[in-house]
């Protein structure tokens, strides 16, 4: 490399040194639909740790990326609801605040809690918001989760082994093990998330990492999984650069 350019041999180290972090450390996600609002907006820009679990196991309340189990080529984000072994139950329940009906989660016989928030609109839709807490460890997690005020909630496994069900409630699985080596992960925005309650669960050699900040955040269209190729990461920047939210800059998504 002496007779190069010194910028061209510059560039191949830079080029080098971004790889390997990409493969080993961090690497940059957008994301494409609202599944996970109103944690993560459509546009948000975020980081993903790709070496905690390389030392740790992924637990409840994370964020995570993963390789969707479906079709591997795509990459998911969700939450992690239960890890392997838990067991989880779906509840009906009533806030008597607000005379909402929706559910809770159970794990391992434990409640994760719901605190009303209010009524939040997008794109034409009303949600209610809720405050969801996670007991884990002694402390208790928290984030924000979306219903519809529309009758569209699932509170259970569509399609699940029977061997790993223990109640079902109008064709639904609402009591189940998750298996071993596997998670079951959920969208914040409840009902409107493809998720583990559709397509199962998630084998953890999926699990590509934990979201740990939104580096940057602009007003973008959503996608769906047809309209993401090569180039769409970089059209989906350039419309959030044109059209950006300051105040999402620098969220951690971190406990």
């Amino acid at each position: 490399m002496k007779n190069l350019p010194r910028w061209i041999t510059e560039l191949v180290v830079i080029i080098v040194i971004v790889l390997l972090i990409r493969a080993t450390l961090v690497q940059a996600f957008n994301i494409p639909s609202a599944s996970m609002q109103p944690t993560l907006l459509v546009g948000d820009f975020i980081l993903v740790n790709k070496l905690v679990y390389r030392v740790s196991e992924p637990r409840r309340g994370d964020v995570v990326v993963f390789k969707y189990p479906v079709n591997p080529s795509l990459d998911y984000i969700k939450r992690i609801i239960a890890g392997p072994g838990d067991t989880v139950e779906f509840r009906e329940f009533r806030d008597e605040r607000s005379g909402v009906k929706v559910y809770k989660v159970l794990v391992n016989g434990k409640e994760y809690g719901l605190r009303y928030v209010g009524v939040r609109s997008f794109r034409g839709r009303f949600y209610y918001e809720f405050e969801e807490t996670v007991p884990l460890d002694g402390k208790v997690l928290k984030h924000r989760v979306w219903f519809s005020s529309y009758p569209t909630k699932v509170s259970g496994l569509v399609n699940y082994p029977e061997t790993l069900c223990f109640e079902e409630r109008e064709g639904l699985c609402v009591k189940f093990v998750v298996p071993e080596g596997h998670y079951f992960v959920m969208g914040d925005n409840r009902d409107n998330s493809e998720d583990s309650r559709f397509w199962g669960f998630v084998p953890r050699e999926n699990i590509l990492g934990k979201a740990f900040v939104i580096y940057f955040s602009g007003e973008v269209p959503p996608l769906t999984p047809r309209d993401v190729n090569f180039f769409t990461g970089f059209r989906q920047l350039f419309l959030a650069l044109l059209h950006p939210r300051p105040d999402r800059i620098g969220k951690f998504l971190i406990y």
